[in-house]
């Protein structure tokens, strides 16, 4: 099956920092951001920008390099990214949410790493590096000397202009790179298909190291509207409510499980701010509708939802579908819709033939958006991006290695991964990362993950360890997780077994696993339910609090 997406032309240059300019010019004195009671006009956000993009080309760096930014949401960011953009080098986000071992890794996979940004409460975490690190503080006498017009460096569409890290299934994060006219195509779309204006006021409630971040950073600058910024390193649900409500914004980029907490914080004190809004776009994982489906359906709700569907490696978003039109005993899953501008979205079958109406096969993606593949990748990585013949014209394709449908109307339904690859509150995982750290743990014997479906909206992970010696307190196997991996990634529950089972084929039995689960929350009761200690966009999973040990071990069934 073969999705076409409406093809536009782009202009000859399709960069979003030059639509971004061209607002500074004609409307310089409009407010271009806010962030803990700072704010800048679009002509003192350009000229801010071009000083820094000074800074950096008289250092050398441009075209082919990239710029690590380890800060927290603020002014400075915003400008650090718009000046990188503008010296022809790509950004790297490093989001200082993550623990002091993963920065580090992530460091050591970034070719052609050329400067570290970073503030007096980061900069620690991306030290020692080989790359030269400096921070905004520094900046202000280094830059007010340098020139606020743009340094006209020659940039080209096919040139990067960003890259983020998503889960690896070697075990090393991939760095997956976008480019110019991939970005510019996906921000022209929501503009023109969404008619975003400068009255679009947008909110970040996503971390920085997300892949929805990068559009939701940049989309307000991009219609001329303004951005707002949380003066907060983790999501503060209280806090962008608050910003709902006093600052006429209008969009929201989330995940899904992120649209769960906002609503359920607005039906609690039975509110209006997020009714209220023009748009929310949100996706990243499976929709439960049913969190969200009175709230939708109260009178007076005018906020338009847009269930969406893409990847990382592919600029983010492929698809969009309005749920207005949804039922829920009509249509089953929630469908993601239909292509963006400029977008191919091929259903192919284990021959990469495209499939019939409603049969499965591989999501594969194709057009504008396809990026510039794994910047740090080995070969079989690299195969994703691929070439296909399809009816005697070849196709350049990312495979996304989800599963996928397309309903007799035309939208797109995904229906999860076709490998190991889970989504938990939005983030892609590879339960292998997780096991490998798991592994490097002292009295870990071995270790394996399965994504569990909570019932509630969400999925959670669920480590089964071998331990060396005695049985391992929850508390500290969860506690030295954190020293190396990122919250989303650290399992919700743990459990002793005395082995591993493994399947005929000699791999690991989840379906086994998961059934040991299962036998053991049903007889023990020892494992239940209760709140995280943060938001979900943090990626705090639930753990069972008590005595803070592992469930007694069982012989694997």
């Amino acid at each position: 099956m073969i999705l076409q997406g409406t093809w536009v032309p782009l202009p000859p240059l399709p960069l979003v920092h030059k639509r971004f300019e061209a607002h500074a010019r004609t409307t310089p004195e409009a407010v271009a951001l806010r962030c803990a009671g700072q704010q800048l006009t679009y002509g003192q956000l350009d000229a801010r920008a071009n000083q820094f993009a000074h800074f950096l080309t008289a250092r050398g760096y441009g075209r082919g390099d990239k710029i690590g930014l380890c800060l927290d949401y603020s002014v400075d960011l915003v400008v650090a990214v718009l000046g990188t953009l503008k010296a022809g080098a790509a950004y790297v986000p490093l989001d200082p949410t993550y623990p002091l071992a993963r920065l580090r890794l992530l460091l050591g996979q970034i070719p052609g790493l050329a400067l570290v940004v970073a503030s007096p409460s980061t900069a620690d975490l991306v030290e020692p590096t080989t790359a030269e690190v400096v921070a905004p503080e520094r900046w202000t006498d280094r830059l007010d000397g340098l020139p606020v017009t743009s340094p006209d460096i020659l940039v080209s569409g096919d040139d990067l202009c960003y890259a983020v890290f998503t889960s690896g299934s070697t075990g090393t994060p991939k760095l997956a790179g976008v480019r110019h006219e991939g970005w510019f195509n996906l921000l022209n779309w929501l503009t023109l298909e969404y008619g975003l204006h400068h009255g679009s006021d947008n909110l970040v409630v996503s971390a920085f190291g997300f892949d929805l971040s990068q559009r939701s950073l940049m989309i307000p600058l991009f219609c001329g509207a303004t951005q707002h910024l949380m003066a907060s390193r983790h999501f503060d649900i209280a806090m962008a409510y608050r910003m709902l409500s006093q600052h006429g914004i209008r969009t929201v980029h989330c995940a899904s499980s992120t649209l769960y907490l906002l609503v359920d914080w607005e039906t609690a004190r039975r509110g209006t701010a997020l009714a209220g809004l023009e748009y929310v776009l949100f996706g990243g994982e499976p929709l439960h509708f049913d969190r969200i489906a009175d709230w939708a359906r109260a009178d007076g709700n005018t906020c338009t939802l847009l269930h969406q569907y893409g990847v990382a490696e592919c600029t983010d978003i492929a698809s969009s579908y309005d749920l207005a039109g949804y039922r829920p005993a009509e249509h089953g899953a929630a469908p993601v819709g239909r292509p963006v501008h400029n977008t191919e979205i091929y259903v192919l079958d284990e021959q990469s033939q495209p499939v019939g109406v409603g049969e499965y096969g591989e999501i594969c993606l194709s057009g504008k958006g396809v990026g510039a593949g794994y910047l740090n990748a080995t070969a079989p990585e690299s195969e994703r991006f691929t070439t296909v013949v399809l009816d005697g014209t070849p196709r350049r394709l990312y495979r996304t290695g989800d599963r996928g449908r397309v309903t007799p109307a035309g939208d797109l339904v995904v229906a999860g991964r076709m490998d190991a690859q889970v989504k938990v509150r939005g983030m892609r995982i590879d339960p292998a990362d997780v096991e490998r750290a798991l592994d490097g743990l002292d009295g870990v014997q071995q270790a394996a993950v399965v994504a569990r479906d909570t019932g509630s909206g969400d999925h959670e992970l669920i480590a089964f360890v071998v331990p060396a010696g005695q049985d391992l307190a929850e508390s500290e196997v969860r506690a030295r997780l954190l020293e190396t991996l990122p919250r989303n990634m650290v399992p919700a529950r743990f459990l002793n077994i005395r082995e591993i089972p493994l399947s005929p084929h000699g791999k690991v039995d989840r379906a086994a696993l998961a059934e040991e689960f299962r036998i053991q929350h049903a007889d023990s009761g020892t494992v239940a339910n209760s709140q995280g200690l943060d938001g979900a966009e943090e990626g705090c999973d639930d753990y069972r609090k008590g005595a803070g040990h592992l469930v007694p071990r069982t012989p694997a069934r």
